[in-house]
């Protein structure tokens, strides 16, 4: 037992017991590195990588051809408008290629009237102050505006 006692005091069996504990501490501390280890690999870090470089070097690119179809369909929608324009413009003039409607607006916009024919205007008083009242400031002249103007406060004051 003496024996047993003294080698529990030498500074050989210290040693051994104080080696053991720190490699048990060190074996627990891998283990706690280890199970809070990221599942992120170095591959899957790299494939990320490369998705993110392709993202980035397609976004430009993808974002002018998006651009250009919608440019593309402006233009061609435009395109059309013109062609129905050519096709109105197309269906007046051939109306205005027959002497009859030629006449019948010559006589409708100028008031031309044929040889022995009476032409009559009539003027009613309140159709001619709604159809000024009507019209925009910007649509009428300039002198109609300001005795409108003085039609105004000259009303304003009675």
């Amino acid at each position: 037992m003496a024996v047993k006692d003294r080698d529990r005091f030498s500074t050989t069996t210290r040693i051994r017991l104080l080696g053991e504990q720190t490699a048990a501490r060190v074996y627990r501390s891998q283990t706690k590195r280890q199970a809070r280890r990221s599942r992120l690999t170095g591959r899957a870090a790299l494939l990320a990588l490369v998705l993110c470089t392709l993202v980035v070097a397609l976004a430009y690119p993808i974002r002018q051809y998006v651009s250009q179809r919608a440019e593309i369909a402006d233009l061609q929608q435009e395109k059309e408008q013109a062609r129905q324009r050519v096709e109105q413009l197309r269906d007046l003039k051939a109306r205005w290629q027959d002497d009859a409607y030629a006449q019948q607006q010559i006589r409708q916009r100028l008031h031309y009237v044929l040889p022995g024919e009476t032409g009559f205007i009539v003027v009613d008083p309140n159709a001619a102050r709604q159809s000024r009242a009507d019209l925009g400031a910007a649509d009428r002249p300039w002198y109609a505006n300001v005795w409108d103007g003085v039609d105004k406060s000259d009303a304003s004051d009675q």
